[in-house]
């Protein structure tokens, strides 16, 4: 929540000292070229859009389950290709992503005692995000934009296939999955390069739970990964 507020600050404050005087503009010969590249970091936090079975506490012994988003980080490749005018652009930006969430299980043991179980689920990512970038003009060297579209997602930490041990549970989730994203943010052209700072949200299209019964998995009926990302842009 924290990111998002600042990412709203600059949103406010830099195009009004964008506009306070005239100045000359930068990088002039940029959107005339139909294809550019370059490359991203940053930050992000993710968590689960959860859904649960009724009657934790009757049938799975929780009194309540409760997801914890955590911070990771991420760096990209850009490609961008424009759509016959400089504000329409498609963007493909292989990622690598690092990610952590974690479940909080509170309920009983078998003698009836308060008993809380933190389940943590990491994974390093390879995102394959196919965006469409919709560009407001450019006042001096300063623009906004919105971006919107889907991502292929690979889990290369996932432990899909590995053997559950029942003494000792952990949540499997799956490989694969399909995120839908939408999200916004401000260019400033500088005098060799293009600098951005955007702000994206993303959620998954599927269920990435693997049910294998255990005491961990029962309770829950679906898992959706989910991510707020923000990220420092260069572009030539």
């Amino acid at each position: 929540m924290r990111s998002v507020l600042i990412f709203l600050l600059i949103l406010v404050v830099f195009p009004a000292l964008s506009q306070r005087s005239e100045l000359t503009k930068n990088y002039r010969n940029f959107d005339r070229r139909l294809i550019h590249f370059g490359f991203m970091l940053g930050g992000n936090t993710s968590d689960f859009s959860t859904r649960y079975k009724p009657n934790l506490l009757e049938d799975y012994n929780y009194s309540s389950i409760r997801n914890q988003s955590q911070p990771g980080f991420q760096l990209g490749i850009i490609s961008s290709l424009k759509l016959g005018t400089p504000l329409i652009r498609m963007r493909f930006i292989p990622t690598l992503s690092f990610q952590e969430r974690i479940l909080y299980y509170d309920g009983f043991d078998q003698d009836g005692l308060p008993e809380e179980i933190d389940e943590r689920v990491g994974s390093t990512n390879l995102d394959f995000p196919l965006l469409f970038k919709f560009r407001t003009l450019r006042y001096n060297n300063f623009a906004a934009y919105i971006i919107t579209g889907a991502q292929y997602t690979i889990d290369l930490q996932t432990k899909e296939d590995n053997s559950q041990s029942f003494s000792d549970p952990f949540l499997k989730i799956r490989r694969h999955d399909f995120q839908g994203q939408i999200g916004a943010g401000v260019d400033f052209f500088l005098e060799y390069f293009k600098f951005g700072i955007e702000l994206k949200y993303s959620h998954g299209l599927r269920n990435t739970l693997i049910q294998d019964n255990t005491r961990l998995s029962s309770p829950i009926d679906h898992l959706y990964n989910r991510v707020w990302w923000i990220s420092l842009t260069f572009e030539g």
